[in-house]
């Protein structure tokens, strides 16, 4: 009896170096699987959507099944505020949200996204990789544990979508705009002149058929892909904000996962926002024409105009860096020409 417990004994010290290894290969090797749910607003058929389509192949793919991301969009799981607390909380979970909502934990990044802070897709490209920029990002990876992984999913500028043409400020006085819950959006659309409405999208466009609101804002994309062109028959051009969203992660989330799976997950990130701009770009004018086929009409706005109105958003940032905005446009006026 005594022989076999001692032979018994020795044969599990022998294994453990094995089982030790086996251990670290399951965390690591073929055995590893990780599911994160990936939230949004963006219709199925929007660019957004699309391009994310790809990038959750690639990564399932590159990673041999080892990393798989359930896309859910619409609004069916948590997202805006909610979506990013999600992060913040540490689920496995990625939100893709205007980074607006970011500055509820570092509060420049409200500005960064500021009304008619940008005249094209490069002057954001060329802030994000600023240092001023990288440390918002630094910050709230080190001290909210939410993990950046781009913030350049850019869909387009921003315009009024209403069925009355709009020139000026004041032919948006006591309109109701739906817009966005984020704060930025309503601090905004009224200093622009409207009354902000927030309110999700799933009820937006059946609040401008039945009167509840009078119109909403968004992109060309959305324009064209989400139904807001049926019941919002005039666009006009204020390109009062850079459309864009960021993806997020808890970043405690992304340090647990293998080096080589990360590397991949940060590559098809970077590389998802690069397609989207190039088809968002590409595809502006072909929207604009098929929808002013179908009725719809766009104009132009007195800028100079709306820009003042939006003067007071910027002074009234709670929390930003003082001068934000004059600090902003500094950095835009270093960027090469």
């Amino acid at each position: 009896m005594k022989k076999g417990l001692l032979m018994a004994l020795v044969l599990v010290l022998a294994l453990m170096p094995i089982m030790a290894q086996g251990s670290k290969e399951a965390a690591t090797g073929d055995d590893y699987k990780l599911v994160l749910k990936m939230s949004h607003v963006f219709a199925p058929n929007e660019q957004l959507t699309k391009s994310l389509d790809i990038v959750i192949k690639n990564i399932y793919d590159r990673t041999n099944g080892a990393i798989e991301i359930q896309h859910y969009p619409q609004s069916q799981l948590a997202v805006y505020k909610d979506g990013v607390e999600q992060v913040a909380r540490g689920a496995q979970f990625i939100s893709v949200e205007d980074p607006s909502y970011l500055g509820d934990y570092v509060a420049d990044f409200n500005a960064l996204v500021g009304p008619l802070m940008y005249t094209s897709y490069d002057e954001y490209e060329y802030m994000i990789q600023t240092d001023l920029v990288k440390g918002m990002i630094k910050q709230l990876e080190e001290k909210h544990r939410i993990k950046v992984l781009a913030l350049d999913y850019i869909f387009g500028f921003r315009s009024m979508k209403t069925n009355k043409v709009i020139k000026t400020p004041a032919d948006l006085k006591g309109m109701k705009i739906r817009t966005p819950g984020s704060q930025l959006f309503i601090d905004t659309i009224n200093a622009m002149g409207a009354i902000a409405t927030p309110m999700g999208f799933a009820e937006t466009l059946s609040a401008v058929q039945q009167g509840v609101v009078d119109g909403l804002e968004g992109t060309m994309d959305a324009y064209g892909s989400n139904g807001s062109s049926e019941v919002a028959k005039n666009m006009a051009l204020t390109q009062h904000f850079l459309g864009t969203c960021g993806v997020y992660i808890n970043a405690d989330v992304f340090n647990a996962i293998p080096a080589e799976y990360q590397k991949i997950i940060q590559e098809e990130y970077s590389a998802g926002a690069k397609q989207m701009i190039s088809e968002i770009t590409n595809n502006y004018e072909k929207t604009k024409a098929r929808l002013e086929a179908q009725g719809n009409k766009f104009n132009e706005v007195d800028s100079a105009a709306f820009a003042k109105t939006v003067e007071s958003v910027y002074a009234n940032m709670k929390g930003v860096t003082p001068n934000i905005f004059q600090i902003m446009q500094n950095e835009l006026a270093k960027m090469p020409k």
